[in-house]
């Protein structure tokens, strides 16, 4: 039990812990509500308070950036009034300049629309040209397609009319004619005959021969082979090609030429010129179109070859003509070396010889220079002799000279 006692009159009260709790709960809340208002109230204030300042500050700053605008305004304006003045008193330089400026862009405007218009002028010339030449390219493929398919429809034609026996010798009459037929206008100095020399064995159909100065520079061992389309037995190019290098080698050819019709449908064959010498030194198979363009094409890069050939030899002769004039020159120093040592030889015995005669000389010399001291003294006592000095030390002879003057006188 708690007991508590009222403050305005005094008395007593007897309350349970349930009932006290309760009492010092609500005084509790009262207070804490005072306490809360006044803490609000506080904070209002202060709020209020601070607010007012908030204010406050912000109006100053407020009107000191105010001020500040007002005076970046104010000098802009001062600006913009030069600015008016400088631009009215410019205007008139403006004008002219942008007058300038517009005639000048406008030269260059032209001047680029005319280069545009050449560059599509040439374009145009240009597609036409090319236009031009993919027509031309078109139709000089379109004609050797034709050509080519001419002479296969030819060929096979050409041995479809031949019999079995005539169709190599045929062959063999069709290339004599292409050559003969060019022979003294491209071919005038070269030997092309049959090649009729059996005794070892085997023979090829045509060896081909050129000189020049003296000296071959090409030769070529030719085969011709054909065959009927209707032969039991077909053979291929490959099967002669053993006996054409070793007939080559024989003939001491430096090329071998195979001119085929045989394997007709092969395209290897039927493109150009086939190179075998992967398999057989400098040789090649061919159809009979190319069988002048084949020789052409070999005598040409030959007499190349020789022109080369010509040009080392003569440097070959020029180094030995240097190394001739090397070897006389040597033996010229050595000859003149000797002869320089035996001239040297005599030319010092003969001073060593003038030596010893200046010696002699030099003493015969001095032996007359010592007789003609000789001499002059004795000449000098004979012009100092006088009859006095004869008779200084002859008183009788000295008196003989006297009388003999006295007579005279």
């Amino acid at each position: 039990m708690q007991e508590i006692k009222c403050p305005s009159c005094g008395e007593v009260f007897v309350v349970d812990e349930s009932g006290y709790a309760q009492i010092v709960q609500q005084i509790r809340d009262k207070e804490f509500e005072k306490e809360l208002k006044r803490r609000e109230r506080d904070l209002q204030e202060k709020s209020t308070s601070d607010l007012k300042l908030a204010r406050m500050e912000q109006k100053e700053e407020f009107d000191k950036a105010l001020f500040e605008k007002e005076s970046e305004l104010s000098e802009k304006d001062k600006m913009i009034e030069r600015l008016k003045a400088q631009i009215s008193g410019n205007e008139t330089e403006k004008k002219l300049a942008v007058t300038e400026a517009v005639q000048e862009k406008e030269k260059e405007i032209a001047s680029k629309v005319t280069e545009i218009t050449d560059l599509r002028s040439q374009l145009s010339n240009k597609e036409i040209e090319n236009q031009l030449k993919e027509k031309s390219l078109r139709e000089q493929y379109e004609d050797r397609l034709k050509l080519k398919d001419e002479q296969i429809e030819y060929y096979k034609d050409f041995k479809a009319r031949q019999s079995t026996k005539m169709i190599g010798e045929s062959l063999e009459q069709h290339c004599m004619n292409q050559f003969n037929s060019l022979r003294m206008t491209a071919f005038p100095a070269a030997y092309f005959e049959k090649d009729n020399d059996a005794r070892r064995g085997s023979k090829g159909d045509f060896i081909f021969r050129e000189s020049k100065d003296g000296v071959e520079f090409i030769s070529i061992m030719f085969e011709m082979k054909n065959e009927m389309d209707t032969t039991a037995t077909k053979h291929k190019n490959e099967d002669f090609l053993k006996e054409l290098d070793k007939d080559r080698r024989e003939k001491k050819c430096e090329y071998a030429v195979l001119v085929s019709l045989l394997e007709i449908e092969n395209e290897l064959y039927n493109n150009g010129i086939v190179d075998v010498s992967y398999k057989y030194e400098k040789m090649y198979i061919i159809r009979p179109q190319f069988f002048i363009p084949m020789i052409t094409l070999l005598r040409n890069a030959a007499l190349n070859s020789w022109q080369y050939r010509q040009e080392l030899e003569i440097a070959r002769h020029q180094k030995i003509d240097i190394l001739n004039f090397e070897e006389n020159m040597n033996a010229f120093k050595e000859g003149f070396a000797r002869n320089y040592r035996i001239a040297s030889d005599k030319f010092k015995k003969a001073i060593d010889e003038i030596d010893k005669t200046i010696i002699h000389l030099q003493k015969t010399k001095e032996a007359l220079l010592s007789s003609e001291n000789n001499l002059r003294l004795a000449n000098n006592k004979a012009e100092d002799l006088s009859i006095k000095k004869l008779a200084k030390n002859a008183p009788a002879v000295k008196k003989m000279l006297e009388e003999m003057k006295d007579v005279n006188d």
